[in-house]
């Protein structure tokens, strides 16, 4: 049975520091979606794991996100703790979303051309794509921002595929959830914002 399993590991280019940082994503997502506040605690463990990942794959935007993630870990903890009453479930006009998405499409390919033709970044274009986009849907999680889920689900999907290419196949698994559980989190925060109305 050890063999089996130390079979998986070795396949699949395992190693604990990852197992430890996709088990504390999990955590955070999950309650994320049911509006608990220990959600940005399981982030800080994740997300301070996860800045030395990144910077060993060489995936330097990545890199930069988990460390405005961990800023927003504690952000985002003291925001909700601070605005229990305050703080509910909202959504943005379509037309804010439509500047969202253009700027944030203009600041990918800057950010990808710059590191393109400084660094070595593996797949610069995509990779300033899911980092750009989940600076901004991870600012609306801490604002209770609907369509964050809609955000995080195309970001979530796009990250299978680098995390898959740099062998990091747990984490490319991780994000398969990421996107599963940011469908549910939608439809229950659909129903909250619904309810608040």
């Amino acid at each position: 049975m050890d063999e089996f399993f130390n079979s998986i590991i070795n396949e699949f280019n395992w190693s604990l520091i990852e197992i430890l940082a996709v088990l504390f994503s999990i955590i955070y997502v999950a309650l994320a979606a049911k509006e608990n506040i220990f959600c940005w605690v399981a982030a800080f463990v994740s997300v301070s794991l996860y800045i030395y990942i990144c910077f060993e794959a060489k995936l330097y935007a990545e890199t930069a996100l988990q460390i405005f993630y961990f800023i927003m870990a504690i952000w985002g903890y003291f925001s909700w703790e601070n605005n229990k009453k305050k703080l509910t479930i909202s959504e943005w006009s379509i037309k804010k979303h439509l500047k969202i998405i253009f700027f944030g499409t203009l600041i990918t390919f800057i950010l990808g051309f710059v590191f393109s033709t400084f660094s070595k970044a593996e797949m610069p274009i995509i990779d300033s794509f899911t980092t750009v986009f989940s600076i901004l849907a991870t600012y609306m999680i801490v604002k209770k921002v609907l369509s964050n889920w809609l955000y995080f689900i195309i970001i979530d999907l796009a990250s299978i595929y680098i995390y898959f290419s740099r062998d990091l196949h747990l984490s490319s698994i991780l994000f398969l959830l990421y996107t599963i559980i940011a469908v549910y989190g939608y439809i229950k925060w659909s129903r909250l914002h619904i309810r608040n109305e």
